[in-house]
């Protein structure tokens, strides 16, 4: 088993969890930065929106690895199953999941669960087709 056969996006939900589990809950809230901008209004960026961004990231990567067909990429949907199973339990099962930003990483594994093996099996008809010559 290859690197590239492991989901990125555990690192959000290992991100999350440590986050959450050294700090508390309401480290989510903790502003990272502010910056003033030209209209005047304050823009506050916290924990929270660090974790949705790099889970963003992630997915994205995610999505352009299942574009490529290799037995490391089965491997890769198979266990992107086993991490939206353990994100979808957590959120359900832990008090300090129950929260937007984990939810989002919820929903982000979804998509990286539908959409990989979606766009797996549109590459995979491609690549038969290309094969026959068609």
């Amino acid at each position: 088993m290859s690197l590239r056969s492991i989901p990125l996006i555990v690192l959000a939900f290992i991100l999350y969890n440590a986050i959450v589990l050294l700090f508390g809950a309401d480290a989510l809230e903790k502003n990272l930065i502010e910056i003033q901008m030209l209209s005047g209004g304050l823009w506050k960026f916290n924990w929270g929106h660090f974790i949705i961004l790099v889970t963003l990231i992630l997915l994205f990567i995610e999505l352009v690895k299942a574009t490529y067909t290799n037995v490391s990429s089965l491997v890769d949907h198979g266990l992107s199953m086993i991490v939206f199973i353990a994100c979808l339990v957590e959120f359900l099962m832990t008090p300090q999941a129950a929260t937007s930003v984990f939810f989002l990483i919820v929903v982000a594994t979804a998509i990286d669960v539908v959409a990989g093996f979606t766009i797996g099996i549109r590459v995979a008809q491609r690549d038969l087709n290309l094969g026959t010559g068609n």
